[in-house]
């Protein structure tokens, strides 16, 4: 491994998500359209899926056996309905982790470009 030398730039801090500018600096890619779609739909399935599914074990296995022919119990239907709703709520906790953790980065990461003092 070669180690740098002072004033050396041969080691490089740049991530795989990183591009770098003319100055030299790292500058973060902008966002395609699909990561926003995405980012969106993160957060949005989840939380319609759980305003959506029925409060009853008996109709969520109702509507288990319209949509697949396949019949339930009723202590079949009610693991199923107690696992989507901690599939979905634990989902949405780490959609919203994972932005207030990506916020943070992002606002404490703005003011580490140091500045030059006028002699």
């Amino acid at each position: 491994m070669r180690m740098p030398v002072e004033g050396d730039k041969s080691m490089s801090s740049l991530h795989c998500c990183q591009g770098k500018s003319r100055s030299g600096g790292d500058v973060p890619q902008p966002k395609t359209w699909r990561r926003r779609v995405r980012g969106t739909a993160e957060l949005i399935l989840p939380g319609a899926l759980l305003a959506l599914m029925p409060k009853c074990p008996l109709c969520l296995a109702a509507y288990v056996a319209l949509g697949t022919g396949l019949t339930m119990s009723r202590s079949s239907a009610r693991i199923l309905m107690r696992s989507l709703t901690a599939l979905c709520i634990g989902t949405l906790a780490l959609c919203v982790v994972r932005r207030v953790v990506s916020w943070h980065h992002n606002r404490q990461s703005l003011n580490l470009q140091p500045t030059q003092t006028p002699r």
